[in-house]
């Protein structure tokens, strides 16, 4: 992937025309989201981290979280943004090098403590994140994820701080995750006044309503692969008892 790769994911980003992402979780499922004609592949790490064996929250090795990222990015010919949590403790350029080493052009970086379910300070986090964008430059599009719905603080007006202070940090997007109600999602987007992501699930708008809200992005996180595993368990129940899968 070359920073024409991240000119182009960036250009993705539209409010009102949304850049959806089905979240992947290995080199076979990027292909098949490149081949249902997505223009772009996201990762995601909790998916990522069950396919390897290991817990969400940063319970993956780093070193294995980038082969895997790597592994997709080889497996397509569009651009790449990977799910790299809070950094798994790397300091910022480190995690700008060993990212842009992967291929991919783009991430998702989250503004919870991994273990321990608080919010990083603000100010922190936004210094993190034009760490990474010093280090980086243009080559990579950065996804800002605000936890605070998430975290049972729903007060809009922190939300808005915060993505205020991300986007004026380097950050291309913002990504209220856990935010899914209809009035509040088309009152934050307007505040902002920058690109939105927006994680589908059940009970939020469905994707075209998201676009009318003035989203730019819609992402699904690890939902798909826990389908994908669900009706995997199907399939094996079927043949311990002795039925065709097919």
């Amino acid at each position: 992937m070359t920073i024409d790769h991240a000119a182009a994911l960036r250009s993705l980003h539209v409010p009102g025309t949304p850049l959806v992402l089905p979240n992947v979780w290995d080199a076979a499922s990027a292909r098949a989201v490149q081949e249902a004609g997505f223009p772009a592949v996201a990762t995601g790490s909790a998916a990522v981290a069950r396919v390897l064996g290991y817990a969400d929250g940063e319970g993956t090795p780093v070193g294995e979280m980038m082969a895997a990222v790597a592994r997709v990015v080889r497996a397509v010919d569009v651009p790449v943004t990977a799910d790299v949590e809070r950094g798994y403790r790397l300091k910022p350029a480190e995690l700008a090098e060993r990212l842009l080493a992967t291929g991919a052009v783009g991430c998702n970086l989250e503004d919870s403590i991994p273990g321990t379910g608080e919010l990083a300070d603000a100010g922190a986090q936004a210094d993190f994140l034009a760490g990474v964008r010093d280090a980086a430059g243009p080559g990579l599009v950065i996804n800002a994820r605000i936890d605070t719905y998430i975290r049972g603080r729903t007060s809009r007006e922190e939300a808005v701080e915060r993505g205020r202070r991300y986007l004026a940090a380097g950050a291309d997007c913002v990504y209220p995750i856990g935010l899914g109600d209809e009035d509040e999602i088309r009152a934050l987007v307007g505040e902002l006044g920058a690109p939105v992501n927006v994680l589908f699930r059940p009970g939020v708008p469905a994707l075209a309503r998201l676009g009318e809200l003035g989203v730019a992005r819609i992402s699904f996180g690890g939902g798909l692969h826990q389908a994908a595993h669900v009706y995997a368990q199907g399939l094996f129940a079927k043949v311990r008892e002795g039925q065709s899968p097919y």
